[in-house]
């Protein structure tokens, strides 16, 4: 018999049912310190007084009112979000899915409108996570995700990550734009160089097509700065954006530049739920935190310490860990011979958070919040974790 919730997940034996800071108490009281932040979404950690106080504040007034009228929190939230960014206006979403779609269709209108409709294809790279949805899975091409759900949305292509002289090969006269994430989540923690971001911006600028770039993951902090590609110096046209947003609330956003943006007048999109007052005051509150050259600086500090540790860590273990790879507070554990699953399920035992990525890597995305001795913490459990590994072999 199926389960009343579709069996989609493969979910671990855990149930948590409070969290602090940066732990998790699991229903049988066990505190877990946690390195995954819901998949790099809690950049405040759990409990946050301050987004506590947002949520229950907004909560007593207004919760929800529809895209039919003025919004205060909305406007405010995007009011921060391009004073703080490369973009001229924002659309809300709910999710990192309804952002892709956006911003394919984006895309697209923006060349319809050129009175060029025959530009709808976009290049991808292989590696890539952009969403589930219909949009998503199409931009992504991996079989793991398309397999069962055709006939996939045409006009994707994909690249082998970082080839750029691919990417070049295939723009043409049908080509929309190129969509990248700066750094690969689910790919494996696979940081795009800064070169390499530089040269897909000049592609762009020299065949007269939309960059997009995909921030879900690695943006609001996460890398160090407020987003990821403003370590190469270079902006995009349209930009994703969710998960830390909304620090644990469900929101999502796509900033865009004017003209990027000018065939989306009136009625091309719309979402009922998107911006409403509940996530934009809780994404206001995280803005207030996270856009703040201290609290950035603080991110790079313990980005650094954690990641000597975790060298140390593989050093110790090669036989678990071949190397550390990510930016910021967005790092993974590439492991050797054992397989991701082994170390996030040995971490479990140490009772501590991991999250899976492709290419056999383990992802580390902790609270932005994490202190150094819970940094501390963190490495000596996994630790334990990589010897009792390391012992089974």
């Amino acid at each position: 018999m199926i389960p009343s919730i579709l069996p989609t997940y493969n979910r671990a034996p855990l149930t948590f049912e409070s969290g602090e800071g940066s732990w998790m108490i699991e229903a049988d009281g066990r505190r877990f310190l946690d390195l995954g932040a819901g998949i790099a979404v809690n950049v405040l950690g759990h409990a946050n007084p301050v987004l506590v106080e947002a949520l229950t504040a907004q909560a007593g007034k207004l919760w929800h009112v529809s895209n039919l009228y003025n919004i205060t929190q909305q406007q405010a939230l995007a009011d921060k979000l391009v004073a703080s960014t490369f973009a001229d206006t924002v659309f809300f979403t709910n999710s990192g899915t309804e952002c892709c779609e956006l911003a394919v269709k984006m895309a697209r209108k923006y060349w319809y409108d050129k009175g060029q409709p025959e530009r709808l294809e976009i290049i991808a790279f292989e590696g890539a996570f952009h969403g589930r949805s219909s949009a998503g899975i199409a931009a992504a091409g991996s079989e793991k995700l398309v397999a069962g759900f055709g006939p996939l949305l045409p006009g994707f292509h994909q690249v082998p990550w970082g080839d750029i002289e691919a990417a070049e090969a295939l723009v043409g006269d049908q080509t929309a734009a190129i969509i990248v994430e700066p750094v690969q989540g689910e790919g494996g923690i696979r940081p795009l160089p800064d070169a390499d971001l530089k040269a897909l911006r000049a592609l762009c600028d020299a065949a007269g097509i939309l960059l997009i770039m995909d921030e879900v993951q690695c943006g609001v902090g996460r890398t160090g700065k407020l987003f990821a590609h403003e370590w190469a110096g270079v902006t995009p046209d349209i930009m994703m954006v969710a998960k830390g947003i909304g620090g644990g609330f469900p929101l999502g956003c796509v900033l865009a530049t004017e003209e990027a943006a000018s065939g989306m007048v009136a009625g091309t999109h719309g979402s009922t739920y998107g911006g409403n007052p509940l996530a934009c005051a809780v994404g206001g509150a995280v803005m207030d935190v996270v856009a703040n050259d201290a609290f950035l600086g603080e991110v790079n500090r313990k980005s650094g310490l954690l990641r000597q540790k975790l060298e140390g860590l593989v050093a110790a273990h090669p036989d678990v860990f071949d190397e550390v790879r990510g930016a910021g507070l967005m790092l993974g554990l590439k492991c050797a011979k054992v397989t991701c699953g082994d170390v996030v399920a040995a971490g479990y035992d140490n009772e501590i958070v991991t999250v899976p990525a492709a290419d056999n890597v383990v992802r580390l995305l902790p609270p932005l919040t994490i202190s150094d001795e819970e940094i501390a913490e963190a490495v000596a459990r996994l630790e334990k974790a990589a010897s009792q590994l390391g012992a089974g072999k």
